[in-house]
């Protein structure tokens, strides 16, 4: 599954290339943009939008948490980045019940947002 998230003291300023979670968050917002083009203009970019922020959201907040000067400061942007790993699963959901997504990559990518968000806790 990865190397667990661990926030340690020395955190601050700590290289986040090196995390594993941000690896995996990073090749999921890229996964996700490119599967994105594929939404139908009659969405306007709305769904299709919101999923490519939400998803671009977990890494830049995972590198920006390990950019703080306290352990506190790590923690909570690794929080924000727990939550928009919650809120991209929603979008991909709402993306396949708009039929924007098949059910076979749905599932794909709901179990690689999954074990983000667990890497994540």
């Amino acid at each position: 599954m990865g190397r667990p998230l661990t926030v340690a003291p020395s955190c601050a300023m700590h290289d986040f290339r090196r995390l594993h979670v941000w690896e995996r968050s990073r090749r999921l917002a890229i996964e996700l943009h490119i599967v994105t083009r594929s939404f139908p203009l009659s969405d306007r970019g709305i769904v299709g939008g919101q999923l490519r922020r939400a998803s671009l959201s977990i890494p830049a907040n995972i590198a920006e948490g390990c950019g703080k000067a306290s352990r506190k400061e790590s923690i909570r942007f690794f929080e924000i980045a727990s939550g928009s790993a919650k809120e991209t699963e929603h979008h991909i959901q709402m993306s396949s019940d708009l039929g924007y997504i098949s059910k076979d990559a749905t599932r794909s990518l709901t179990d690689n947002i999954v074990s983000i968000q667990k890497m994540l806790r």
